[in-house]
C-alpha cells in the first residue's frame, strides 16, 4: 500500500456568481481558453462528460510545440455548483469545492501531488491554472 502523501491545496475567489463560475469550470469552450499555467502554453482541446463515471481530457502543449500532454481522468463524484471530484490517470485523486458567497465563488482546490516535481513547483502551477482561470471567467 501507497504511503499517505501531503496533499496541497490552492484557492481563489472569483468575482462572479456561481453558475457562471460552473459554466466557465466545465464546458468545454471555456475550459480550452484557461487550463495552462503560463503563457507560452495552451489548451487547443477539452473533453469534459461531467458526471459520476464520466471522463475528462484536456490537451495542454506548449504555444511552440516542443512538449504537451493530456490532463485526463474520470469523475468519482459531482454535485452541481457545490464539488466535483475525480481521479487522475495516474490514480491521484482531486477534490474541487465551489462555495456560493453570493456575487463571488470560492473555489478550493485539493489534490495528490506526483513524485516528479517539488511539491512547491506543484502548488504554483495549479495556482497558476486558478489564477488564469479567475482572470478568463472574471472577464466573461
Amino acid at each position: 500500500m501507497e504511503n499517505l502523501k501531503e496533499k496541497i491545496t490552492v484557492k481563489t475567489t472569483v468575482n462572479k456568481p456561481i453558475n457562471e463560475v460552473w459554466k466557465s469550470w466545465t464546458l468545454p469552450k471555456n475550459i480550452v481558453n484557461w487550463t495552462f499555467a503560463s503563457i507560452d502554453w495552451h489548451s487547443p482541446e477539452a473533453e469534459n462528460d461531467l458526471k459520476i463515471g464520466g471522463k475528462f481530457r484536456t490537451r495542454m502543449e506548449a504555444k511552440d510545440g516542443s512538449m504537451g500532454f493530456d490532463f485526463e481522468g474520470k469523475y468519482t463524484n459531482v454535485e452541481l455548483h457545490k464539488i466535483i471530484e475525480y481521479v487522475l490517470e495516474d490514480g491521484r485523486e482531486v477534490l474541487i469545492s465551489f462555495e456560493d458567497l453570493n456575487e463571488n465563488t470560492l473555489i478550493t482546490e485539493t489534490f495528490d501531488p506526483e513524485t516528479v516535481n517539488s511539491l512547491e513547483m506543484q502548488k504554483d502551477g495549479w495556482q497558476a491554472i486558478l489564477n488564469n482561470f479567475k482572470k478568463y471567467t472574471e472577464s466573461l
